[in-house]
Order: C-alpha cells, then structure tokens, then sequence
C-alpha cells in the first residue's frame, strides 16, 4: 500500500458498514436503465460492476424515483412496486461479488424536470416546492412557478420513501444517501431563498426548515432499523449573486452546519457537502464548468467559503471542513478531485470521505491502481463530460466501453494476430492499444513526427483550462509503449511495408480531410482555408507545446478583426470562443437552425449566453451562401433578401471528409481491413477513440 496515499486508502466506518477505502463513487445518475419488472439490462450491470471491480471503497448508486409515472422515467428505474425488487437485487449482486459496500440514493425532485407538455393538462403533477418560488435563468432547471406543497403531500412523500428504504434493504443495499441539495425538493425547504412558508415546515428557524429532511431520516430509520446507514448530502452555501439576489438572502454557511447537527441528531450516518449557485444547476456540482467558458463573476466576488484556487477542483473543501467542526459523523467532500488532492484534503482534516464520478467512469480501475501505485495507467478524465449528456446515451471520451452493451474487461485473443494500425491519432492509438492489451502484435505508421492527429491542434483552440486534451496523447502514448506497439513515426505506409509484414488486421485511421464549401468566392484573400490553417499550426507545433502556443496567440494571430465564421456546430462555436477570447469581433452563420451541434447540453447554453454578453452574433437557418467576395460573406435569408456581412477574415469551419483514399488500396492486403474515427465517419473525440475500442476488441 503507496504511503503516499496512506489516508485515502484507509476505511472509514459509516453507521454500521465499513469502506473497503475512503474512495466513494457518488450518486450521479447514469440513467443506463431497462424497461419491465427487471429493470437491470447488461449496460447498466456492465457499468456497476467495473466500478465495483476497480476498487472503489463505496459505491453509491443512482436512486429510483420517489413518484414514478411513464412521463418522467428518463432512464431511471422503478421501485415502488416489489416485483420489482428481483431485478435490482441482481444488481447489488454483482456489486457484492467484489465486497463492495452498495448505497443508493434517493433523490426526490418531484416532477420539477417532468415534460412541460405534459404537465399543462396534469395539475397533480405540477412543480411542487417548498413554497412558489422559481429562478429566472435559462441555466437552471426551475424556471417554472411551483406551488406549495401541502403537509398531506409531505406527509405521503415521507411515506413512499419509507416504503422504497424497505425495498430497497430487501434489494440488497447497505444504506440509503438522501439528496437534500442542489435546488431539489428537501433543499428547497432548507433554504431561506425558497422556504416562505409559516407553518411547522416554514422559514421561522433551522428546525421548522430542517423538519422535513429529518422526518425522512427518521422514517427510514423506523421501517429498517437503526443499524441501517442513511447519509445525506446538502448544500453549504447558497450563492444568488448570478440572479441579483443577496447572498444573505439564501443558505449560509452557518445555517448549514446547524441543519448538519440537527441531521446527525435525527440520525444521520455521514454527510456531503456542496455548494450551489442559483441560477446554475449543473455548474454547481460540476465545479470546473463554472469557470467555462469564463467564470460569471469576477473571482474576487465569488465567496471565500468556496475554494477557487484549482479552477473547481477541490472547490468544496472548506465547507466540509466547517461541517466536520459541528458533527461527529464522517463527512464527505466532491467537486473534480483526484488521487493526489483527495489524500491532501484527508491529511489537513477537512473530510472523511472523497467522492469521485468522472474520473471513476473515464477509468473504474482508479482506486485500483492507486493500491497498486501505478498512477500513471490511469486513464485521465478531460472533464468533457460526455457521461452527462441529457436526454441521450451517456458516453466517456477516454472509455469507449462507456454506453455499450458489452463487459468492460478485455479479455485476451484467443487467436495472436499481426496488425497494422494507420494513423496516430487518438482513433489509432486507442485502437493499437486495445489490439495489443489482447496480445496482437501491433504496428502503428503516422506520417508526421508526433502521435495525436488533431488534437493538439484542438488543444491550441479549446485552450487548457477545462479540457486537457494532452492528457489523452500522453496516456495513449505511453499505454501502448508499455505494451510494446512498434510505433513507426515519420513514415507514410506503403504497399510494400504491407506486403512485408503481411498482417492479419489492417486498421485505417487517417482521419478526416478539411473540405471548403462550394461557395462563389471560396479564393478570395479574405477566406482562410481550414487545411492551410491545420498545416500552419502543425509546422508551429513541431518545435513548441500546444500550451505554449496557445498563449502566443493570444499576442498575435493572422486573422482579421472582423470575423465571420461559416458553421455553427461544435467546431464554429469553440473557434468563435477561441477568436473572442482574443479581442476578434465574431459572428457565426450556418444554414442550419440549432447552434452548438456537438457540444454537452450545459456547456453549450453557457457557452451561448456568453457570447450574447461579449456581442458576438449569430444568423442560423440561412437559406443559402451567395458568394464571398471583398466586402465579406453574402448570404440569402428566409425573407428573400441577401445581406452582406462584412468582414475581413471569412473562416468555413464545416465538416471534414473521410480521409479513406487508401481503403480500396488495401482491399484484399489482410482478411480484416477497417476505418475507424473521422476515416470512417467525421465526428468527435469520443466517437473516434469509441471506435478504435470497438474495432481492438473485434480483432
């Protein structure tokens, strides 16, 4: 055991349940759920046993709703009726197998996110709050006027979850976590900002507004014994600056740590601790993304309670700190965390417990390999956040068995083949290093000097702040070292290489082609062609690092002052981003209506309300490009009118072209030929290292 982590890998006891370590993989949701009286299907028991297996020390499990209806079953699951409880318990099952410790957690919104449609003709359902109180922002998820939950309705929700503890321990689960926090439905009756009310739940004192949360503890302790643990998780701080509401005005830090001693005395096992924002729900407990693409507010306005200096990371620790002061019950402390800084945040005291999510999904073998001392192996989380993604299948740039159907053990070959591996870029080297983790012999060829095809050009344009998309190269580069890939750079793969080596496996991985679009003009001085621009930053990169060439361009870059950018998807937004961030003035055209194509749900709607506040424009669904000519971009609108957009730098940011020239080369070179990533189908990161996983496991 690494005396470098000799806190972390500790256990820790919570009520009657002790940790394997003091590793917690938090309850965010994954929504990887099936349908029928057996709700577990192999995606969502794939995904719980990897963390399971990879060492977690507690592993907390999404929740079922509280009051489920066919309108609100977004991928979550059921247990309000005990047929279904055969179904979970094969779940912790699998957990269990590997002596993990299984929570669950009970996160009631009521119907706060239920389809609007549907609600309008179902009163019942409704928003329902602690009193009728709604924040105005498009970031936030209770833009609609609750009404005030009435005492019968509280009264049969406490009910219901007493009824869900009892299934739940008959699923198999050690304990329960309470989500009292965040803008849900148990917060708003602790908060001062949403509890008006004047009777015994009401705003009058800490107890009144405490009475809800600990009514739930206490039925839960009464139905399943107090040898059950029940941990909760609340909010330290309220922060209304980003809705012009005084900070007095919501939850303070000492309310917190009086509504903490009175959980503990209801019977609390441990408490998490976060802080919210009002206004923004999930930059609220997606630390880092509150500072994407700039914070909201100065730094020097943003609560010293709050810890701001790793940009999110750690963002939290001084609350938990202040809670552990009050209570005697373990405390835990979230928010982008890591090995190094959890095992910091033990040894000054100011937590128990250090819960993870990302870093967990981007590799379930982390606590593992932090056992093992083998830091280095770990697959690096670049906060994309593509596991957060609403309302679609929720997938993990770096672990492409995220989503899928299928084990996330890779298993060895049972038949070593020799494979040849096109391209270095994060499809190829993801491809290479699955092959080779299986026992194929593998041979990479990239043609230029560095592994990473693109991205350390994305890298210069997404900046390093957020997304360290390095990180990727660096940990493929060195995986596939490890395991011995005869990496060939320099070296653009001829017909006689192939028939030299003769492989069994031919994997093309050439990306994608920048192709400009087909508009009257295209020559013309102004426009700056993709393809010329890729080349320029590659010959930079060849003698400096993507960092240090993104600060250079903030001193000088060749583009003009007035930039109009054709493409509106990912790759249009985060260039305007970058151009902005460099005192360009900006405006973004597409064709299409919906702006942001690609981008997770959150970042994309931050991103766009800062690009209202710093003026850039934005023209969607034009009918057509007429022509570019000296004056700038001249496109049709829906009215029938062309307009001129001046400007003195045009740049097509549309979509590459496969770059699959030498697929019917290769035809009949080995038994098994495939394209993967932007060769195969331009689109993004986790596609392409999705594919290369996919195909090193298919060989």
């Amino acid at each position: 055991m690494p005396a470098k982590f000799e806190r972390l890998l500790e256990p820790c006891k919570i009520g009657s349940v002790i940790t394997r370590n003091r590793m917690v993989k938090s309850g965010a949701a994954a929504r990887y759920w099936g349908k029928g009286d057996n709700q577990i299907n192999d995606t969502s028991k794939y995904y719980y046993e990897a963390l399971a297996k990879g060492g977690i020390g507690l592993l907390i499990v999404e929740g079922p709703l509280v009051e489920p209806t066919e309108e609100n079953m977004t991928g979550n699951y059921r247990l309000d009726d005990d047929r279904y409880i055969k179904g979970v318990a094969e779940l912790t099952g699998l957990i269990h197998k590997y002596n993990c410790p299984a929570f669950v957690q009970l996160n009631v919104t009521c119907n706060w996110q239920t389809n609007m449609e549907w609600k309008k003709s179902h009163e019942s359902r409704k928003p329902k709050g602690a009193s009728p109180v709604c924040i105005k922002s498009e970031l936030d998820n209770n833009n609609e006027m609750p009404r005030e939950i009435t005492i019968d309705e509280i009264q049969e929700i406490e009910h219901k979850i007493g009824d869900l503890a009892v299934r739940l321990e008959k699923a198999g689960f050690d304990g329960i976590e309470i989500n009292a926090a965040s803008t849900h439905l148990i917060h708003s009756f602790l908060s001062p900002f949403w509890n008006k009310r004047q009777d015994k739940y009401g705003c009058q004192n800490l107890e009144n507004r405490s009475r809800f949360l600990v009514e739930i503890i206490q039925e839960i302790k009464k139905r399943n014994g107090n040898d059950f643990p029940v941990t909760v998780i609340v909010n330290g701080i309220e922060i209304g600056t980003l809705i012009g509401v005084e900070n007095s005005e919501c939850l303070t830090l000492e309310d917190c740590m009086g509504i903490c001693k009175i959980v503990e005395k209801a019977g609390a096992d441990a408490i998490q601790v976060r802080h919210q924002w009002l206004g923004r729900h999930d930059a609220s407990f997606l630390t880092d993304h509150f500072y994407y693409p700039e914070p909201p507010v100065p730094i020097k306005r943003i609560p010293p309670e709050i810890d701001t200096s790793r940009r999110g990371a750690g963002a939290n620790r001084f609350l938990s700190a202040a809670v552990k002061k009050v209570v005697q019950v373990p405390v835990m402390t979230v928010g982008r965390l890591d090995p190094e800084l959890g095992e910091e945040i033990l040894r000054a005291g100011q937590a128990d417990l250090i819960c993870f999510t990302r870093r967990l999904i981007a590799d379930p073998e982390l606590p593992n390999k932090v056992i093992a001392g083998r830091l280095d192996d770990i697959a690096p989380c670049t906060s994309c956040t593509n596991c957060k993604v609403m309302g679609e299948l929720r997938r993990c740039r770096i672990n492409g068995a995220v989503g899928g159907d299928i084990s996330y053990a890779i298993e060895p070959a049972t038949v070593k083949k020799k494979v040849i591996v096109i391209g270095g870029g994060p499809a190829g080297m993801e491809a290479a290093r699955v092959a080779a983790l299986r026992g194929h012999k593998v041979i990479l060829f990239e043609k230029s000097n560095k592994l990473g095809g693109l991205l350390p050009i994305a890298s210069v344009v997404k900046g390093l702040e957020i997304e360290n998309l390095p990180d990727i190269i660096r940990y493929l580069k060195r995986q596939i070292t490890k395991l011995g890939v005869d990496i060939r750079l320099n070296k653009e793969i001829s017909l006689d290489d192939i028939n030299s080596i003769r492989p069994d496996a031919i994997i093309l991985a050439t990306g994608g082609t920048p192709v400009p679009p087909q508009i009257p003009g295209i020559e013309n001085r102004k426009v700056i062609k993709v393809a010329n621009l890729h080349n320029q930053l590659k010959l930079l990169l060849r003698f400096m690092s993507p960092r240090t060439l993104s600060w250079l361009t903030k001193i000088w870059i060749p583009v003009g002052k007035r930039v109009v950018i054709i493409g509106s998807d990912i790759h249009g937004c985060e260039l305007a981003e970058f151009l902005v961030k460099r005192s360009r003035k900006v405006t973004i055209v597409d064709t299409a209506e919906t702006v942001g194509t690609g981008m997770v749900n959150h970042l994309r709607g931050q991103l766009l309300a800062w690009f209202r506040e710093k003026g850039v424009t934005i023209i969607s669904g034009v009918v057509k490009y007429v022509a570019i000519n000296n004056k700038g971009l001249v496109v049709q609108m829906p009215e029938g009118y062309n307009r001129t957009i001046e400007a003195d730098s045009v740049i097509p940011a549309t979509c590459l072209a496969p770059n699959n020239s030498l697929f019917e080369k290769l035809k009949g070179r080995a038994k098994e030929i495939y394209a993967i990533g932007d060769c195969r189908e331009p689109k993004l990161i986790v596609d392409a290292i999705g594919d290369g996983f996919r195909v090193g496991r298919s060989i």
